[in-house]
């Protein structure tokens, strides 16, 4: 079995679009009202950090390289995303329209940057600990001066936690305390994936609303679940829950390996997701895009 992986935020540089056809990039101009591709290929830096840019941004270019892979012949029987990524999964399959989930994510981005005061919310990245450690680490810094919780379980000990910048400095603390081999301060815009976000995921909801749901061609793994799902009445539930909930990337990776995925391709810049891959499910060959 072969599995697409899509990335989310954070796999972005400036000049990410080379070597692709240009036709997403036109669609995704046009959905949107502005010139993303002249901002993917050229910036400025800043710019395309920007969460409302970044995130329409990394689709675009994880969708316009599945593209190519379909033109070569090779076809994924699973397919899993990475947060954003999980809407590249979809629109993959066949889920969402490819213009529809751009402006999506667009939207989702804003709703996120906007539902915490700059200052108020942080997030870090812990190494060399338990996951279900960490869960009970943030768990006994919440209290009531704010709240934490593991934002993304990504394997081989890496743990992202969220929440009030309070009670993220606390759970990092401990964490040194508990024999973490790092602790480190996220530069993000915003404290994703945490109950903070919850403005964001109502915004969204009603967003989410107004899109249709196709049938879809192949499982997907949900990031809140790590379980395959083909179903599309559970898509915008499990896509809402997302934005709080945390990402199950570890889980998702052993799932599939113990059901017989045994090629992967990561879909889009970067390859933060085949570094994961590799220390969480040795047994899944890396395939490299031609």
């Amino acid at each position: 079995m072969i599995a697409f992986l899509f990335p989310g935020q954070g796999s972005q540089k400036v000049g990410m679009d080379a070597g692709l056809a240009r036709a997403r990039f036109e669609e995704a101009n046009e959905a949107l009202g502005f010139d993303l591709a002249n901002i993917i290929a050229e910036g400025p830096e800043a710019e395309l950090q920007r969460t409302a840019i970044t995130q329409p941004a990394i689709l675009t270019v994880s969708i316009a390289v599945s593209d190519k892979l379909k033109q070569e012949g090779i076809v994924a029987d699973v397919a899993a995303g990475h947060s954003l990524g999980e809407y590249s999964a979809l629109v993959h399959a066949g889920a969402l329209n490819f213009a529809d989930a751009v402006r999506l994510v667009h939207l989702r981005g804003k709703f996120m940057q906007e539902a915490v005061p700059e200052g108020q919310g942080a997030m870090a990245a812990i190494i060399g600990l338990d996951g279900a450690m960490v869960a009970e680490i943030c768990k006994s810094a919440s209290s009531g001066d704010g709240a934490c919780q593991p934002a993304n379980f990504n394997g081989a000990g890496q743990v992202a936690i969220s929440g009030h910048k309070p009670a993220v400095e606390r759970a990092m603390a401990e964490c040194k305390a508990k024999g973490a081999k790092l602790v480190k301060a996220l530069p993000v815009s915003a404290p994703f994936h945490s109950a903070l976000m919850a403005p964001a995921q109502e915004k969204l909801r009603i967003e989410l609303e107004r899109v249709k749901v196709q049938p879809f061609s192949l499982p997907i793994y949900a990031n809140v679940t790590a379980e395959p799902n083909q179903d599309s009445a559970r898509v915008k539930e499990l896509l809402t829950t997302q934005v709080t909930g945390s990402v199950r990337w570890e889980e998702t990776i052993k799932n599939m390996a113990a059901r017989g995925v045994i090629e992967a391709y990561e879909v889009g810049p970067g390859k933060v997701l085949s570094g994961l891959v590799k220390r969480i499910a040795p047994t899944i060959v890396l395939k490299e895009l031609s």
